[in-house]
């Protein structure tokens, strides 16, 4: 998501701490995760964060899929991942097959995002890379609604080794969490922080981070204006309330 909030920094909250666990033994068991969570929670963001705390640094492949993929695009879209030639590649479907079966054999992590985008007979085709005798990678299917997707797909449902939800911030850490993410919010009383995040943000994270970029803005024209209940409705009618 783009946004205007220079000084913004990334955050480690518990929910990091939680996938970094769940992947740190999903990559050592060279197994699938399912990483899910409503939109705005930042499951990317932590899932990314806590590949780079993994004891052992090993190579990620993101691959970027589009709406409904057909095969020829979803394969596409994995040979890219693997830095592989995607457009001589797509439509040679046992060529195809073959060079990913060998990328496969490698050590390595290959995170599918959006996995929601996906249908049943797709996601089988991920299950059959996979299934494959000699693959090392680790699979990360992440999502908003990514466990319900998975349902449709029961033979590769049945094959994922960790499901880990990323749940909303409570409301207890919003505070704390808002503090370290934007300098802004350091003169912000806590009891004006609870009333937006219980009116408007709902420990949505991504909801936070906008009302943060239209704040930085106007305290940027006038460093001396306090960030008050009355700037927080304003900043929170901006977006509009999170999904």
């Amino acid at each position: 998501m783009r946004l205007y909030a220079p000084g913004a920094h990334l955050v480690s909250t518990r929910q990091l701490g939680q996938v970094a666990e769940a992947l740190t033994h999903t990559v050592a068991a060279r197994g699938i995760a399912c990483v899910y969570g409503d939109p705005g929670h930042g499951k990317m963001v932590v899932v990314h964060q806590a590949l780079r705390l993994l004891p052992r640094r090993v190579p990620v492949h993101r691959a970027q899929v589009g709406v409904k993929p057909a095969l020829p695009q979803l394969r596409a879209a994995l040979l890219t991942a693997f830095g592989l030639p995607a457009a001589h590649l797509t439509n040679r479907t046992d060529a195809a097959d073959r060079v990913l079966i060998e990328a496969l054999k490698e050590p390595g992590v290959l995170v599918v995002d959006d996995v929601q985008r996906i249908a049943a007979p797709e996601l089988d085709y991920l299950r059959l890379l996979v299934d494959a005798s000699t693959t090392r990678t680790s699979l990360v299917l992440c999502g908003a609604g990514a466990e319900r997707t998975l349902a449709r797909a029961p033979a590769l449902a049945s094959r994922v080794l960790t499901r880990q939800q990323v749940p909303r911030l409570d409301a207890s850490q919003v505070p704390g969490v808002l503090r370290l993410f934007h300098p802004l919010w350091d003169a912000v009383a806590d009891e004006d922080v609870a009333h937006a995040d219980q009116t408007c943000a709902r420990g949505n994270f991504r909801a936070w981070a906008k009302i943060t970029s239209h704040l930085y803005p106007v305290r940027h024209r006038d460093s001396g204006k306090n960030v008050d209940r009355a700037l927080l409705a304003w900043a929170c009618s901006r977006p509009g309330p999170p999904l």
